[in-house]
């Protein structure tokens, strides 16, 4: 099975947000937590339902990714974008910061 985190999006002010090692929804992709079985996927949802019922989050899912010495990686130009910002202006958005 694939590395997998889940993210979604904050409800407070739409930042995108990735559900970390202790359990808190973080900005950093770098530290997510990372899962690679079923028993695991089922916790992150569970995480994120429970987020959601609470009007923390919304639209979470799960998303593939890579661990390498960098650390993580994103596997899509989708998922890049939503973990780095904009696409053009870089003096805007988190590339900025």
């Amino acid at each position: 099975m694939a590395l997998q985190i889940i993210t979604a999006n904050r409800l407070l002010d739409g930042e995108v947000v990735y559900l970390g090692e202790n359990a808190e929804w973080i900005e950093n992709l770098s530290g997510a937590k990372t899962v690679d079985d079923a028993d695991g996927e089922a916790n992150l949802l569970a995480a994120a339902k429970e987020a959601e019922a609470t009007q923390k989050i919304v639209g979470a899912y799960l998303m593939k990714v890579a661990r390498d010495a960098a650390g993580i990686q994103t596997l899509s130009v989708k998922e890049e974008i939503r973990a780095k910002g904009p696409t053009v202006r870089y003096d805007l958005g988190k590339q900025a910061r």
